[in-house]
């Protein structure tokens, strides 16, 4: 296992080398100028030369690259939008989208777990059918758009729910005080969406192919009550493609974090990496996503090792 894991480690390396040089080669041919975009309109010539030499944009392009790089690497980067430490202004952003992330994860799981196994238990039911059809309507449903229909709703006609901003914190997490959790409920229950739909299918079709397992009818032949048989056999066998999906998920909510934080005003990384793309904040493009890329490839390989702890059939050696 530990040979898998440093392989694994190593392949991250050099992901993250190739994906440096490919976002810098980028935004090398991208048209417009940021030079310009920092300036602003009717800017002179010589107020924009003036922030290319500030910037180091008048510097060939490897002199860029390394500056890039080396800055990154060293913690000194700069961000020409925020003129502070891309660490600093990531980190500031960090705990929205973990908070954001976290309720919407446990939210989906909360929802999709009765949902499927309750599917699967009382299948072609009318229970069955309202699980599978709502299912697939929020697999179907952009999320930007149902943020955008819960902010109409609760914000607008309802009133009863902030649609913008993360409202009042506490040591950093707005979930720790009344104005702050209102502003959750709604980027939460969108991103959680296609999440609780995409679970709620998957534990549904598992259980439907363990439930048809000879060992199931076994232990019902044994006498093993009927809950026992559902929880500790069939969810249990059923559970290891779950926890894989949900790894998988941990590294998409990132990418769906940016719509439902620039719908809803939701301050975290999403919404820093739109803004820094149109500002073309190099630095701060660069750093989200070697964070992202890396963020995924560690949750796959958590994912990888849990495995082997739920089927033990699995080995990496």
């Amino acid at each position: 296992m530990l040979g898998y894991i440093l392989r694994r480690l190593l392949q991250l390396v050099f992901v993250l080398c190739g994906l440096t040089i490919f976002l810098f080669i980028l935004f090398e041919t991208m048209p417009g100028d940021p030079a310009r975009v920092m300036a602003g309109l009717g800017a002179s010539k010589e107020a924009i030369e003036a922030i290319e030499v500030k910037l180091g944009l008048d510097k060939p392009f490897y002199e860029r690259y390394w500056r890039l790089v080396s800055g990154l690497f060293s913690g000194q980067l700069q961000s020409m939008t925020y003129h502070e430490r891309v660490w600093i202004v990531i980190l500031d952003r960090l705990p929205a989208t973990v908070e954001l992330g976290f309720f919407a994860m446990v939210l989906s799981l909360f929802v999709a777990i009765p949902a499927g196994l309750l599917s699967a238990i009382f299948r072609n039911s009318s229970l069955d059918y309202v699980v599978t059809t709502v299912a697939l309507t929020g697999i179907s449903i952009p999320i930007f758009w149902l943020a955008l229909l819960l902010m109409l709703l609760f914000g607008a006609i309802l009133r009863v729910l902030p649609v913008s901003g993360r409202g009042a914190t506490l040591w950093g997490w707005s979930f720790l005080t009344f104005s702050g959790l209102r502003h959750l409920i709604i980027p939460a229950v969108s991103l959680s969406a296609p999440l609780t739909a995409l679970n709620a299918r998957l534990i549904r079709a598992d259980m439907l192919q363990v439930l048809r397992q000879d060992y199931m009818n076994t232990a019902r032949a044994k006498g093993v009550r009927e809950s026992v048989v559902i929880i500790k056999h069939a969810f249990r066998n059923a559970l290891a493609p779950v926890v894989t999906n949900i790894g998988l998920q941990m590294g998409i909510m990132i990418g769906g974090a940016t719509l439902v934080e620039t719908t809803t005003a939701w301050p975290g990384i999403g919404r820093l990496m739109y803004t820094a793309i149109l500002r073309r904040d190099e630095a701060v493009v660069l750093t989200l996503a070697l964070f992202i890329a890396t963020f995924h490839m560690v949750s796959y390989l958590v994912v990888d090792i849990l495995y082997v702890y739920i089927n033990p059939k699995v080995s990496y050696e």
